[in-house]
């Protein structure tokens, strides 16, 4: 599909990576100010991670909805100039990390914020716009705000270890507590308001200057979420609700052991039964968001790696065959063609292909993966997108340092990192592929410092955040020079 789009070029980047004031990045103002670096380099594409709500490891991966935005996004200046915060209440911050995101300190500090802010909202009369969309979001709102409200209940402990009675939605538990948690359950429709008013607002303004946004959907959601709490039988769980068969890969480039990311399986079968009616509904949402839809891990759309629910690695799976063409031949149906991205890296078959090439969704290449096939670039199918890396790689400077030169007579330390970064990136400017994409990092020439995320580890990831100055007009006037010489 996207062969009808025109050569184009652009970054990757997170919003929680934006600088701020507030620990964390914003849907404010250094978030317009980043897509005004992206026009002035003449870039046209924007990359983001999942924006749903982030739950174990604070990875946007593991969320606790596949509907819901991440509301620690918001913009608490705009909330002030909407009168739901003081100017003395916004002018006090602790002193937060300026290059990371400190997660429970933002969290302490921006919840005691969003809290003041929900108790002005809440003696207001309610707009048409919160009653609109209270209304549109009703097939996950309301569940969502109950599961949020009682997440904090029970002491943020997983759904499965709440008391029995609503961990497995009987009915009258239901009632209960919707009555107990009624502030708090208007609490997350203010949030969840909020945030999607200041995330439009924002991708109309990109829209405006030009840039195309790119979402990402993993295929699977996390257990610990609003939607296996809710629609349990589309998932593989046992009778008390645990994880029979959960979601990894086996051994691979970025894992002896292979990574056992324990999501709970789809039932599949049950899904087909009205026609994937959810995933239609998670589908039609994040458009919403975004202009374009990265599907991470589609291989596993055709097969699967099945764990054990009991298993400690990923070693001991086996491949399940998935939906395949029947899931996208029957969303297509109800939702025409969607403008998909097939992240097919790893260990990819020719089913995978074929699966791929039989809805003409691009697929992607990764320079670190690739760099010495990809120093002719006449042999590039132009049906690819191409990334210099991912969230999930290292920085060119990280990777170019331990996988190209480590071992060789070369003083790392006098090398010209930004010719060595910009001369990978004019690779991957200059190859056939319709789309040219690179982390920020590597824009900015960072070391291995500033990853995003190591695949099969837990802590220190998620975390990176960019200074406000690094984002200079000559960084800017360089990548319009080379998104000029290439057509971009």
């Amino acid at each position: 599909m996207l062969l009808e789009f025109e050569r184009a070029a652009g970054i990757i980047l997170h919003p929680t990576s934006l600088p701020s004031d507030y620990g964390i990045g914003e849907l404010g103002r250094e978030a317009i100010e980043f897509i005004d670096f992206l026009a002035a380099g003449r870039q046209k594409l924007w990359q983001i991670l999942p924006l749903n709500p982030v739950g174990y490891g604070e990875s946007p991966y593991q969320c606790y909805s596949a509907f819901a935005g991440n509301t620690l996004l918001i913009s608490l200046e705009k909330l002030g100039s909407e009168g739901f915060l003081t100017k003395d209440e916004l002018a006090w911050a602790p002193e937060f990390p300026l290059d990371r995101v400190d997660f429970k300190l933002v969290k302490l500090y921006k919840n005691s914020l969003l809290r003041k802010a929900f108790y002005r909202f809440s003696f207001l009369p309610k707009c048409h716009c919160y009653l609109d969309f209270v209304e549109r979001n009703r097939y996950w709102l309301p569940d969502f705000a109950l599961f949020m409200s009682l997440k904090e209940y029970f002491s943020e402990r997983p759904w499965n270890e709440w008391d029995k009675e609503v961990a497995l939605r009987d009915p009258e538990a239901l009632k209960y507590y919707e009555k107990l948690l009624a502030t708090d359950i208007k609490y997350h429709y203010f949030l969840q308001y909020k945030f999607h008013c200041q995330w439009i607002e924002l991708k109309e303004y990109a829209k405006k200057q030009g840039i195309t946004i790119i979402g990402d959907l993993p295929i699977f959601v996390s257990y610990d979420s609003s939607d296996t709490w809710v629609n349990p039988h589309l998932f593989t769980l046992d009778a008390e609700g645990y994880p029979a068969k959960v979601a990894g890969v086996p051994p691979d480039y970025f894992s002896e052991t292979g990574q056992l990311w324990g999501n709970p399986h789809y039932r599949w079968n049950v899904m087909g039964k009205d026609d994937f009616f959810w995933w239609r509904q998670r589908f039609e949402k994040l458009l919403e968001w975004v202009d374009v839809i990265r599907i991470d891990h589609f291989r596993g759309f055709e097969a699967y790696w099945e764990i054990n629910g009991a298993a400690e690695t990923a070693v001991n799976g086996k491949w399940v065959k998935g939906p395949d063409k029947i899931f996208f031949a029957t969303i297509e149906k109800y939702l025409g063609r969607l403008p998909i991205i097939a992240e097919d890296l790893g260990f990819i078959t020719p089913e995978v292909v074929e699966l791929r090439e039989a809805f003409s969704f691009p697929g992607m290449k990764v320079l670190q993966f690739t760099w010495q096939e990809s120093l002719t670039p006449d042999s590039k199918d132009e049906n690819v997108i191409f990334y210099t890396g991912t969230h999930d790689n290292d920085t060119l400077l990280g990777w170019y340092k331990e996988k190209v030169i480590d071992g060789l007579r070369v003083d790392y330390d006098s090398l010209d990192k930004e010719e060595i970064c910009y001369g990978f990136l004019e690779i991957v400017y200059q190859s056939r592929a319709k789309w040219a994409l690179a982390p920020l990092q590597d824009i900015l020439c960072l070391g291995r410092g500033a990853r995003m995320n190591t695949p099969g580890t837990v802590n220190g990831n998620w975390q990176w955040r960019y200074s406000k100055a690094g984002l200079t007009e000559r960084i800017a006037q360089r990548l319009a020079e080379l998104t000029e010489a290439y057509a971009r």
